[in-house]
């Protein structure tokens, strides 16, 4: 799967919410001993930065100026599979983003286009050294159409609700899941008709659906696609 001529490998993995992308990248890029790149966590740390200066978060110019000045950094979770560790000027917000609160206000604010300006331009400058493994909704047509192999990871909104409700309960959070499906298909929608940046499958990805895959089958299909 390596064709470039300076050895590196680029992987996308796109896909709605819910589907276990950053699950899986973390885990394929420590089994192929890649740099992961969280780009959902970026998206999330914007979105929290925003709720905290009290920015409109329909003002994409207000939110990506703030964004522009500020260092979001990532770093390896701290147990396999686990979170990617996020800090925003220093402070560690790992948990911050995680909560409903910014799960459901970060689709509309990744679809502002400064905001994705911005972002993308920071995860394009990732991408240009080294192997990574990057996910998102964008990665395989926007981010870096060129990757070496590109994946569109997906499953049924039901499926992707149950494991939200698991995620949210690890959290100590109270979980509705008719609330939540709710809220998934309306941020597929949200996701796919934008008009910065839609969620679609890229015309050569291997589509890959993981309803009834377990997390390590889903890697290992990866594994096998980027040993090629």
């Amino acid at each position: 799967m390596t064709d470039r001529k300076d050895g590196r490998t680029r992987v996308a993995i796109d896909g709605p919410a819910g589907a276990g992308k950053s699950t899986v990248a973390k885990l394929l890029a420590d089994e192929l001993g890649m740099l992961y790149v969280d780009t959902g966590a970026m998206y999330r740390a914007a979105t929290w930065l925003a709720v905290r200066e009290g920015l409109p978060l329909n003002d994409g110019k207000a939110i990506a100026g703030a964004v522009a000045k500020a260092e979001i950094r990532l770093e390896k979770a701290m147990t396999p599979g686990g979170h990617t560790r996020v800090f925003l000027d220093g402070e560690e917000i790992t948990g911050q983003i995680r909560t409903k609160e910014i799960s459901r206000l970060v689709s509309p604010v990744s679809a502002l286009p400064e905001v994705r300006e911005v972002l993308v331009e920071r995860q394009k400058e990732i991408a240009r050294h080294g192997s990574v493994v990057l996910d998102g909704r964008d990665i395989g047509t926007v981010v870096i159409p060129d990757a070496e192999l590109k994946v569109f990871l997906t499953a049924t909104a039901e499926e992707r609700a149950r494991r939200r409700v698991k995620d949210l309960e690890r959290l100590g959070e109270n979980a509705d899941f008719e609330a939540i499906l709710e809220d998934i298909n309306e941020r597929d929608h949200r996701d796919s008709t934008r008009t910065a940046s839609p969620l679609i499958r890229a015309d050569d990805a291997v589509e890959l659906y993981t309803d009834d895959l377990s997390i390590q089958e889903v890697v290992q299909k990866l594994v096998d696609l980027c040993r090629k």
